[in-house]
């Protein structure tokens, strides 16, 4: 296979400086990669010259409901991708945590891209803050794409999920995409990215794949573009540290290797649910990959006096995993994705063994040892068997809580104290996660108190969640991933906040109405727009942001407070008792019920026949300014705020909703949510 380039519009195939990649489980070559003609200001010019503004032409929904399609297509070559992945050394299940894994993170963004972000161009960040008395000029924090790029240097062990999970954020803010992927398996990503791009989903210039080097592309990038990078802390340290990237103020995200740890609780006793829990996600994680993720635990901190337990327990299971060939079905571990990276990890076996015995395993491996592998030869393949140590002394002890070997391999460690095992958690320098197996809230606790700020996930798992849990190494793409210190510092997925980091955040301040303008949000005090037609008889479609109805007086009697008091049970003295009422600093009287004003708020203004609106779903921002007394008058103004979450049949509505008394102050607000037909 040859593994080309895509750059503005054209594949690039590789050349006569094309070097050779090899099957991790037989050192025969699969594929080929290189070419020096990488013309880096072709490639940036598309990128911002056609597909930024290509993309930006569309809103989040529109982006949205393409990236969904490409996930969609996607899922008809799982197997074929699969295939072509067991030679990278991985297993089926392997595979699917990259492929099942990245396609199923598209369709999350694109499902929570339709459900929290508007049908726009712009995201609004937060409330709108009153920056002046009377409310003429406000402000609003606002979010737009960035007219770069976003340059992606992925990881080996996952070229396809790395790849994915940072390209659908970037292509829903609107930036384009310039995939570089890790040699070692770039064909891998090439075979998936070839089917994005074919697929022509997205309008030209949307996607870019440099396969090789990236020639003097860092030193043309500026501060509108992006580099989102997954690798070693050393490759990062010399990427990051080129000086026209940090002269040209370009955002540089890592997210680097680190030593992940996994913490038994205190309370946990040998042989209870929860000691399982531990030796299964120990087990899983140094297995999986053949311990070939960022996110894998390689130390396990245990009570002091039950270490013998956790080796014992799991020694037993890591005997047990069958390595081999990864396309036999029974095979629990593949190969690591090279013969070099194996001699890597048993360079760093021969370092660590100054202070950490073996307990599992070969430990460091001499040039051309071999040992049984299923179906294959280890000679040829990158195998090793799964190996672990036991560190007696982790507090004095210095290369195993700094020197990470990339492969299956982990450490047990003992402490005494749970200030004991925070310690040694932060001994790693920053991590992108730490588990903790525990049922003792008090543990937990604690943990988050001295060491939640080292890392960037904390994963808490027991018997009560364990059903469920995820796995200590399975980033979500709900959640935030990363971590501080060795770990780069950078963060990637978190929902809505991956969007964010392609995009610059402002402050705009102005009127009401030029902010209603620019964000297409209605902003109290601005200008409203009055209907003859009532509004509940418009469609999704024909609905205008500040178009406004209004309705009442309805007198508020003593008898509806009491009415509503009894048909609900709500009997709070400060509607019954005026004597209690008048104690009360917030009240000069009985006064209404806050849910009473709403429903007659409700009663004013529902149109009740049949109609474009479907259903009341909601409302928001809820709040009561003043009270109501028997003799009041209520009016309400119900506003269109916002129009957002559409489909071919239906989109959600945001009214702004405002309840004045006969004197014109207002005594409630609140954003009801409706379900209204397209057209």
């Amino acid at each position: 296979m040859d593994v080309s380039s895509y750059i503005a519009g054209q594949w690039v195939a590789p050349d006569d400086t094309a070097r050779p990649i090899v099957s991790a489980v037989t050192s025969d070559v699969v594929a080929q990669i290189g070419c020096q003609s990488l013309n880096s200001q072709s490639l940036l010019n598309y990128a911002k010259n056609q597909g930024g503004p290509a993309l930006r032409e569309l809103t989040f929904h529109q982006r949205a409901s393409r990236l969904k399609a490409l996930a969609t297509k996607l899922l008809e070559y799982k197997e074929a991708l699969t295939m072509l992945s067991f030679h990278t050394g991985s297993t089926r299940a392997d595979s699917k945590i990259d492929i099942d894994g990245g396609i199923g993170t598209a369709f999350v963004f694109a499902s929570k891209a339709k459900r929290e972000l508007p049908d726009a161009h712009v995201l609004c960040d937060g409330d709108v803050e009153q920056l002046s008395r009377n409310g003429s000029f406000v402000g609003q924090h606002i979010y737009t794409p960035k007219p770069g790029v976003s340059l992606q240097i992925n990881a080996y062990n996952f070229p396809v999920w790395g790849m994915l999970e940072k390209l659908a954020p970037s292509l829903l803010a609107g930036v384009p995409v310039i995939v570089k992927p890790a040699t070692v398996t770039s064909y891998v990503a090439y075979a998936c990215f070839k089917i994005m791009v074919e697929s022509e989903i997205f309008p030209p210039g949307s996607m870019q794949f440099i396969a090789g080097s990236t020639g003097n592309l860092l030193d043309q990038l500026d501060f509108q573009d992006t580099v989102s990078f997954t690798g070693s802390a050393a490759t990062a340290k010399l990427l990051q540290s080129n000086p026209l990237i940090l002269a040209n103020g370009v955002n540089f995200s890592a997210e680097q290797d680190s030593l992940n740890a996994s913490v038994l609780g205190i309370d946990v006793r040998a042989g209870s649910e929860d000691f399982d829990i531990l030796v299964a996600e120990v087990v899983r994680e140094m297995s999986a990959k053949a311990g070939q993720k960022c996110t894998a635990i390689r130390r396990i901190i245990a009570p002091e006096q039950v270490v013998p337990d956790v080796i014992d327990a799991v020694s037993a299971k890591l005997r047990d995993i069958k390595v081999g060939d990864p396309t036999l079905s029974d095979t629990d571990m593949g190969a690591l994705v090279s013969l070099e990276q194996r001699a890597d990890v048993q360079q760093k076996l021969q370092a660590l063994s100054s202070e950490c015995a073996t307990v599992v395993g070969h430990g460091a491996l001499n040039v051309g040892d071999t040992f049984e592998v299923s179906g294959a030869d280890s000679a040829k393949g990158a195998f090793m068997p799964p190996t672990l140590l036991h560190c007696a002394n982790p507090t004095d002890a210095s290369l195993v809580h700094s020197m990470e070997a990339f492969g299956p391999v982990a450490t047990v460690m003992p402490y005494s104290s749970v200030l004991e095992a925070c310690t040694l958690l932060n001994k790693g320098g920053g991590s992108l996660v730490a588990s903790v197996i525990t049922s003792d809230a008090n543990v937990a606790q604690n943990i988050v108190a001295h060491s939640a700020a080292f890392h960037g996930r904390l994963y808490f798992n027991n018997m009560q969640s364990a059903k469920e849990a995820t796995g200590h190494g399975s980033p979500l793409p709900h959640m935030t991933h990363g971590g501080p210190g060795r770990a780069g510092g950078g963060e990637e997925l978190g929902g809505v906040r991956a969007v964010k980091h392609y995009m610059q955040r402002t402050s705009v301040q102005a009127s009401p109405d030029l902010l209603t303008g620019i964000t297409g949000i209605y902003v109290p005090g601005a200008t409203k727009t009055k209907t003859d037609t009532h509004p509940f008889r418009k469609t999704f479609h024909d609905l205008q942001i500040g178009e406004t109805i209004s309705a009442g007086p309805r007198v508020i009697s003593l008898e509806d407070i009491e009415h509503f008091a009894h048909f609900t049970g709500d009997t709070f003295y400060a509607h019954m008792d005026a004597d209690a009422a008048k104690a009360n600093p917030f009240f000069p009287d009985r006064v209404a019920h806050g849910y009473l004003l709403l429903s007659f708020a409700a009663g004013l203004f529902v149109d009740p026949d049949p109609g474009p609106v479907l259903a009341n779903t909601g409302l928001n921002s809820l709040s009561f300014q003043k009270p109501v007394l028997s003799g009041d008058s209520l009016l309400v103004s119900l506003t269109v705020k916002r129009k957002t979450r559409r489909n071919d049949e239906y989109g959600e509505v945001r009214w702004h909703v405002e309840l004045e008394n006969q004197d014109g102050d207002q005594v409630a607000s609140y954003e009801l949510h409706t379900m209204n037909a397209y057209q």
